[in-house]
């Protein structure tokens, strides 16, 4: 007999929600175990998937972990979009102080530290580097789009606005590393108020 749209479209959803699990599983094992804990038995273990159904979605544990570190870049992305929208009254130094503080707290999601598991891995695996290069680039240019909706169009038109965002997204990324072994609270690095002040000067504020 035929297969009914409806049972084709069940089948449809079933395989969207295993991928899901089985990326969401995989991120998880990297910002918990590190990349050379997660196998891809590991992850199927945490998904609560078949070997075969892991296997369909994904034939290499290299394409896994670069898609599940797409799958979270993209939620990263979507999160910073949905902020755009908040506090839009403000503006002048509050303004830039409300996003460089965004901006800030977002290297210290789940989301890089799985990323830095793989940036660290690509250094001495040729596949997870050629798969993660235009990933990485698709994810800056989706990320400068965000970054300048969330400083408006007064602060993004500014002649040095480019220099200053390119010098905030370089520098964040650089002293979060830090936090690997120096666990303490973000909120009050002291990098901030200097990233603040940055801004300003560069902004003209």
């Amino acid at each position: 007999m035929p297969t009914s749209s409806t049972e084709r479209t069940r089948r449809e959803q079933r395989t969207v929600d295993s991928r899901s699990r089985i990326l969401e599983a995989a991120v998880e094992c990297l910002v918990e175990d590190g990349f050379s804990a997660a196998s891809t038995l590991a992850i199927q273990a945490r998904a609560g998937v078949s070997r075969g159904r892991l296997l369909h979605h994904f034939p290499s544990r290299e394409a896994l972990l670069v898609a599940a570190a797409e799958h979270l870049a993209g939620r990263r992305v979507r999160e910073a979009a949905d902020r755009i929208g908040l506090d839009a009254g403000v503006a002048g130094v509050d303004r830039i102080t409300q996003v460089i503080e965004f901006m800030w707290l977002t290297y210290h999601e789940p989301y890089f530290w799985a990323a830095v598991e793989l940036w660290t891995a690509a250094r001495t695996n040729d596949g997870i580097a050629e798969s993660l290069l235009p990933n990485e680039r698709r994810l800056g240019g989706a990320i400068r789009a965000s970054v300048d909706a969330m400083w408006g169009p007064e602060l993004a038109g500014h002649p040095r606005y480019a220099q200053l965002r390119e010098l905030l997204l370089t520098s964040m990324r650089g002293v979060a590393l830090v936090y690997a072994f120096d666990r303490r609270d973000p909120r009050r690095d002291p990098h901030i108020a200097q990233w603040v002040d940055t801004a300003r000067v560069l902004l003209e504020t």
